[in-house]
């Protein structure tokens, strides 16, 4: 593919904006500058149209551009929605009322604009609700770009050392400028182990544990049988606050997040743009008794929560009608989802054998992750031992080149959105065969 007008596009913008983009996780090889998205599809600015896996680290559930959802916001502008920047707006209600019917372990819930703004939140309230400053967070996991959560996500086995449990892993920041100190109030643990998590809670006054339900950072780690049932029991017995970072998993697997699907009762839940369909929102629920301390009445146990562009009402109109739409259509919607990710998993595990590639497919629902290693992974080291890093980015790399988008980095998520087709399924099966053997070659 030709991308002249994209590296163009860079060069020019690099010029005004450090890096060329404004945010810098953007800036992958190869440099493409996309301009628009309809359904399962982007177009660069050269015109290329790519089948699209990434879908915007995977807010896009009902596919770019959806109609209803577009229609939505559309009518907001024309009728004049606007935001005083005083006082409620009847939007900011239903659109809380709406996620309250979707996720019934929400009895209160707060609007933000990104999902780090909303995880920043819930470490405020863990601490302000317990007393306590400590923050357990997983080797692997993403949780935001602020101090306490910008570290260990895909770190060189050479900065953290062996697996080990009941014990933690340096904190290794994941950007300069972060003040002295933080490190030692941010404990760093291995997804899937419940002794180092309570070897964390009896040795520190932590406030919570926050983490994603399934590491979606770094592919489909999934939890193991009794997991997340035991970090339960773990933070009642040590007065530690579970935060359930939802941005990824949350509407993806379940109109009620990851939680109900597996029937899980965390304290906190935060949620991401996948609420408005793409659209720039965060939010924050979970129990009265810890959402109330927003508006406490004795201003010294006050948890602040201000910003102009919360509950914007362009972005309430996008998740109104996604929520709306959701409720409605869920039970088809959701059911074809699995059947298209099933469809991707079967296909993608009969190519890599029938060309006798190691590989394993980890996947939950509309999500998945081709790994190149023999077994599904149970948490980072696993991957950094066995998964073949180098393979995969040819893999992706090449996959661009036919058209299909992923992340071109090794071990992210693929999305599949409910504007996939199976004929989108079968051409990407098709293009994978002819990368395959052209990498194979």
């Amino acid at each position: 593919m030709k991308r002249d007008q994209s590296a163009a596009l860079f060069t020019a913008n690099s010029r005004l904006i450090p890096g060329g983009t404004v945010s810098l996780n953007r800036k992958v090889e190869p440099l493409i500058a996309f301009a628009r998205g309809k359904g399962a599809s982007l177009w660069d600015v050269d015109g290329n149209r790519y089948t699209d896996y990434h879908a915007g680290f995977a807010p896009y559930l009902l596919g770019h551009a959806d109609p209803e959802v577009e229609a939505a916001v559309m009518q907001s502008m024309q009728e004049g929605w606007t935001l005083a920047g005083s006082g409620t707006t009847p939007w900011e209600g239903r659109a809380a009322d709406l996620l309250c019917q979707c996720v019934p372990n929400l009895e209160q819930v707060q609007f933000a604009t990104t999902g780090s703004e909303a995880t920043y939140h819930a470490l405020r309230l863990s601490r302000a609700f317990t007393g306590k400053d400590h923050v357990a967070v997983m080797q692997g996991g993403y949780n935001g770009w602020h101090d306490e959560v910008a570290c260990n996500v895909m770190t060189p086995l050479g900065a953290i050392g062996p697996r080990i449990s009941r014990g933690e892993y340096p904190f290794i920041p994941m950007s300069a400028g972060m003040p002295e100190g933080v490190e030692n109030r941010v404990h760093v643990l291995n997804f899937n182990d419940l002794e180092a998590v309570e070897w964390a809670f009896s040795t520190y006054p932590v406030a919570c544990l926050i983490s994603e339900p399934i590491l979606q950072n770094i592919g489909i780690v999934k939890p193991k049988p009794g997991y997340w049932e035991g970090v339960r029991e773990l933070c009642d017995r040590y007065g530690v606050v579970w935060v359930m970072d939802e941005v990824k998993t949350g509407f993806r697997h379940h109109i009620g997040g990851y939680q109900s699907l597996a029937g899980l009762k965390p304290d906190l839940s935060v949620f991401g743009k996948a609420i408005a369909n793409g659209y720039p929102l965060g939010a924050i629920g979970g129990k009265a008794e810890i959402m109330e301390l927003f508006n406490h009445p004795e201003p010294a146990k006050r948890v602040m929560i201000a910003g102009t562009y919360n509950g914007h009402p362009i972005v309430m109109a996008a998740a109104i009608a996604t929520m709306e739409k959701l409720l409605r259509d869920g039970a088809e919607i959701y059911p074809r989802l699995e059947r298209l990710g099933a469809r991707m998993e079967a296909g993608l595990s009969a190519i890599f054998a029938e060309r006798g590639v190691t590989a394993t497919v980890a996947r939950q629902g509309s999500a998945f992750c081709a790994y190149f290693m023999d077994h599904a992974p149970v948490d980072w080291h696993d991957i950094a031992e066995n998964h073949d890093m180098a393979f995969d980015v040819k893999y992706r790399t090449a996959l661009i080149e036919k058209g299909v988008y992923h992340f071109p980095l090794p071990t992210k998520q693929g999305s599949v959105s409910a504007a996939h087709t199976e004929d989108d399924i079968d051409q990407t099966l098709s293009a994978t065969k002819v990368v395959l053997r052209e990498i194979m070659a």
